[in-house]
């Protein structure tokens, strides 16, 4: 099995004037989380570099691993576990029906569907629904909960087989998808085929704009090879005969755009479209000046953290993680902090539990840890879901435990929960 290949020139527009703007050293896949057994084990690192094409404007890595070795049976991701996603993907499903008028019967496909959570919003609709996803166990999870999903790589042959069998899709969506999928000409074949001519392609992932003003580094890993913004879409797309007819920003993970694409003249242009490439400019996102700047913040930003954690540790506290996601890897492996600096990370994720995190195998325990230990400090590594992590732990503080919030839009952050009467405050 190859592990990947060197980026040497742009996947969308094909140019090879690739700026090279931060390097955060090598990486494991980061939802590949460890078993017992796999700790004594080799682990597969990939170097996380990210450039930006000088010609259409793509951020995007300058290695793409093999798909098979990020999406396999270690791939344990769910998107169902927090009560913020699931309710985002239930309207998001709700809204897009609304916005495009979908007919109930009407099929819906999710690319990357995971364990169903957007495809169950879609059935309530009364939407005939079909989830692709390539992790096995993940794709099970979804099937036994009556969500179909096929566990495939989406390609021509899959798409065939769709349109064979289920028919063309009004909706196909890749939430959080797109920017991994390193074989863009291979989706969008698989578009032309399974995609009605009137049907609408939807994306939704984590915008390049507010990862830079807010330093969300750690939402870079190895699994997204790019890092969306509104310009280089909409270049990509008119090769491919597509519009982007409009654009919608949305508080998950951070700040996330959602992006319309139909078959080119099939709908009007919205005003949203303009309004985001105009942003972009203001903001210099495409300026080498102001990727540099943002690439010395990240290491800035890397000191701050260790210091802190080893200034607490100097004074005898005890340091939790709070959840195990993939941005927490990317701030384990990037900053070096292994079980000398925190004892362990706790999950709801029932398939993480008694497993390691990869790279610094910090051990996932549950989170009924955090009661019987009371520890000093837990670092909530799923900052995207800080408030309702912070609700669901309040016992945590209650017994004199404090947040630590390693990313925010004012930089590090220790917290601690405090209920006064009936509403719940931050301080």
């Amino acid at each position: 099995m190859e592990f990947g290949r060197q980026i040497t020139n742009c996947r969308m527009c094909g140019s090879e004037n690739l700026f090279t703007f931060l390097d955060l050293g090598f990486m494991p896949p980061a939802d590949g989380i460890l078993s017992p057994e796999d700790i004594n084990e080799h682990e597969i690192f990939f170097p996380l570099k990210v450039c930006q094409c000088q010609n259409c404007g793509l951020t995007q890595l300058t290695y793409a691993p093999n798909p098979e070795i990020l999406y396999g049976k270690k791939y344990l991701y769910e998107s169902s576990i927090t009560k913020t996603g699931r309710e985002h993907f239930w309207e998001m499903a709700d809204s897009v029906c609304r916005k495009l008028n979908l007919q109930k019967e009407s099929l819906a496909i999710d690319i990357g569907s995971n364990v169903g959570v957007l495809l169950e919003g879609f059935k309530n609709n009364g939407m005939k629904i079909l989830g692709i996803d390539p992790a096995p166990k993940i794709a099970k999870i979804a099937n036994e909960k009556g969500i179909e999903t096929w566990q495939e790589f989406i390609n021509p042959v899959i798409a065939q087989k769709v349109a064979a069998i289920k028919g063309k899709a009004k909706v196909v969506t890749g939430t959080n998808v797109f920017a991994h999928i390193d074989n863009k000409d291979s989706l969008m074949e698989s578009l032309k085929i399974m995609l009605d001519d009137d049907g609408v392609f939807i994306i939704e992932a984590p915008y390049f704009v507010d990862l830079l003003e807010n330093l969300e580094y750690d939402t870079i890993y190895v699994d997204h090879l790019e890092y969306t913004s509104v310009k280089p879409l909409v270049n990509f797309f008119n090769k491919w005969g597509m519009d982007v007819f409009d654009v919608e920003k949305y508080n998950i993970h951070g700040s996330s755009i959602r992006v319309f694409v139909c078959w080119k003249g099939r709908r009007k242009i919205e005003e949203n479209v303009k309004k985001f490439l105009e942003l972009e400019e203001e903001k210099g996102i495409y300026k080498k000046e102001v990727l540099n700047e943002f690439a010395d913040k990240v290491k800035e930003h890397k000191k701050q953290f260790l210091e802190l954690l080893r200034q607490l540790k100097k004074k005898d506290k005890k340091i939790v993680g709070i959840s195990a996601p993939a941005k927490g890897n990317t701030l384990l492996n990037y900053c070096k902090i292994d079980n000398s600096l925190i004892d362990y990370t706790t999950e709801k994720s029932t398939i993480k539990l008694g497993n390691y995190t990869p790279g610094m195998h910090i051990p996932i325990l549950s989170e009924t840890k955090l009661l019987e230990d009371k520890p000093d400090y837990g670092v909530i590594f799923a900052w995207n879901f800080a408030e309702e992590i912070i609700k669901n732990n309040k016992k945590f503080s209650e017994n004199g435990g404090k947040f630590i919030i390693p990313v925010t839009s004012q930089g590090i952050e220790v917290r601690k929960y405090i209920k006064i009467k009936k509403d719940n405050e931050k301080k």
